[in-house]
Formats: structure tokens, sequence, C-alpha cells
């Protein structure tokens, strides 16, 4: 078993080459732009949703509050005439880049512990690099990618977007079992 405390420096050294990557795919590959759309008519439907002043949150179009609900007749036409939609409202202004960031870097840290915490009891001190890289990379898949694909069963997003994601999420799982399995004790 390898202590959590001695992997310290592969978690923190594979959340920051995550986080150049991350960087490096947004900003400079730019294959996510196509991941949304324009509305049409947008200053139409910002005026009309502006009007109902939303609070940030997420919202469902026709709403039900329950299962029963979505047998109401009245929910039933709606639901037949649309549209029907998911909303995602945020707060106005510009976005807080900086505090999307360090979120970001602070979830990278966590997938890099949980990583390190199934390795560390999975894996013995000194183990060839690929038994860490082996372990290190399924953990951390899962934390990057298989939560993804829900989205896109249950709510209709974009399954292209949640692909390139979930491939991002490979890359990342990818990285983080490079770093561990180089630095492995």
């Amino acid at each position: 078993m390898v202590p959590l405390m001695s992997l310290w420096i592969p978690i923190l050294l594979s959340a920051v080459i995550v986080f150049i990557a991350s960087s490096v795919i947004h900003m400079l590959l730019k294959y996510h732009q196509g991941d949304f759309r324009a509305v049409p008519s947008e200053d139409s439907v910002r005026e009309a949703l502006g009007g109902a002043n939303l609070p940030p949150g997420d919202y469902h179009v026709p709403y039900a509050a329950s299962a029963k609900a979505m047998s109401d007749p009245e929910w039933i036409e709606k639901a037949t005439q649309g549209p029907n939609l998911i909303l995602t409202v945020m707060p106005n202004g510009i976005p807080a880049m900086g505090k999307y960031l360090v979120q970001w870097f602070i979830y990278c840290i966590i997938i890099g512990i949980f990583a390190a915490y199934v390795a560390g009891h999975a894996v013995q001190p000194g183990e060839d690099y690929l038994v860490a890289f082996r372990y290190v990379g399924t953990v951390a898949f899962v934390g990057y990618a298989l939560g993804l694909p829900q989205n896109s069963i249950w709510y209709h997003k974009n399954r292209g977007a949640t692909i390139k994601s979930m491939f991002d999420g490979l890359l990342y799982a990818l990285l983080t079992a490079g770093v561990f399995g180089w630095l492995w004790p």
C-alpha cells in the first residue's frame, strides 16, 4: 500500500498538466466551438425570458412536479405542442472566468486524489510504470468522462458535445496516469 500523502506531488502535477491541456483544447484547438447553437430570433427570446426575471437555476418547460402530473391532459398538450426545453439560467454579467478556472483546478485535484487513493491500495511501491498507469488511468477516466453521457440520455445534451468531452476526459485520464506512472514511489 502507498499512503495518499506520499502521492501529493503526482496529484498536484497531474492537475496542473490537465489544466494546461484543457486550456490548449479550448483556446487553441477550439473543437468545442460547435457544442452550442444560436437561438433563432435571439433578441426576442432574450426579451421574453428577461421579462420573466428568472433567478439563476435549472428549469424544465413544460414543467411537471411529479410523474403523475405528466399524465395530466394539460401537460400532455403542452408537451405535444412544444417547445420542450431544459433551460439553465446563469447570473447576468460577464462570466467570472477566474472563479470557474479555480473550480476546474480543484476538480482536477479531487480526481487525482481519488485516483491516488485507489491506486495506492492496489499498486505496491516500486511497481512497474504500466501497473500504476492502468489503475490511475481507469479511475481518472471514470472521474473525467463517464458521468457525462447521462446528460445526453436524460437531458438531451448534444451527443456530439458529450462525445467530444468524453474524448477530452480520455486525454486527461492518460495525462494523469502518465504523471502517476512516472512519479510512482
